[in-house]
């Protein structure tokens, strides 16, 4: 286990926190999280990379996107690999709506990522027929009346976790109390017009996607089907963990990570 303490990089337009050193690894955390919420990943993975974990646009101490599209969070990711591993394309690992981001990133600028790992995400939002306009106005809502992303967080946070996974939501909680109501309401909008399906076949960066068995928010199945449209991709399911993956199944997550990395 390294013995170096992860270290908060507050630059602007972008802020991170890393561990490590050597080649870099890029992190892009869930839409109710912040760069706080790899811990693990930083901690555990830092002996094999440089490992980055941003505040997305709007979140922590970054500054907001111009405009809610996929394209523009893609853009600023781009802007940190560029300043964080000039002229060298790092591993690019995304957890849900980070994962998202990352889709657009490798199809995009596939010049700049070395591997592709996706953590509890979809290749669609709505994919099992969710309605985007209730879905946003239900989240809208309950911010509405709890007040802010942390007040919102202990309401929301345990229903993510598998059976095993409730000692993980205090950390959870407070990654999440990080968030910025503006940029949270921002990624909300975003997040609802998600669907990178026609631009999947593209990527062309070895891709393997990981999900929790016992995940309700992007079950099993959203993970074979973004494997199903990546060339060559493959899915990794990690028994008795819900959507909090990386928090839960630290060990196993990675394990799976570094065997990728590895392999390349």
């Amino acid at each position: 286990m390294p013995m170096d303490m992860p270290v908060d990089v507050d630059t602007l337009p972008t802020a991170w926190r890393e561990a490590g050193s050597g080649p870099v690894a890029v992190f892009l955390h869930g839409i109710g999280s912040s760069r706080t919420g790899w811990r693990p990943q930083l901690t555990g993975l830092a002996d094999l990379r440089r490992c980055v974990a941003w505040d997305a646009p709007g979140y922590g101490a970054s500054l907001p996107v111009d405009e809610p599209t996929f394209a523009a969070y893609a853009k600023r990711v781009a802007e940190l690999i560029a300043e964080v591993s000039p002229g060298a394309p790092v591993d690019l690992v995304g957890m849900s709506f980070g994962g998202m981001i990352a889709q657009y990133v490798a199809a995009t600028y596939p010049q700049l990522v070395r591997t592709l790992t996706l953590l509890c995400t979809s290749p669609k939002f709505g994919l099992d027929g969710t309605d985007p306009v209730q879905w946003r106005a239900a989240r809208l809502a309950g911010l509405d009346a709890s007040g802010s992303p942390a007040a919102a967080a202990p309401g929301i946070l345990p229903s993510l976790v598998g059976p095993n996974g409730a000692h993980v939501v205090p950390e959870a909680i407070e990654s999440m109390a990080r968030i910025p109501m503006a940029g949270l309401l921002t990624a909300l909008e975003t997040i609802v017009t998600h669907d990178s399906r026609s631009i999947l076949s593209s990527i062309t960066a070895p891709t393997v996607v990981l999900v929790g068995a016992q995940d309700t928010e992007t079950p099993p199945a959203y993970g074979q089907a973004i494997v199903d449209l990546i060339p060559g991709a493959s899915l990794a399911i990690i028994d008795g963990a819900g959507h909090l993956l990386n928090l839960e199944a630290p060990t196993e997550v990675n394990a799976v990570i570094a065997q990728h990395w590895e392999k390349i």
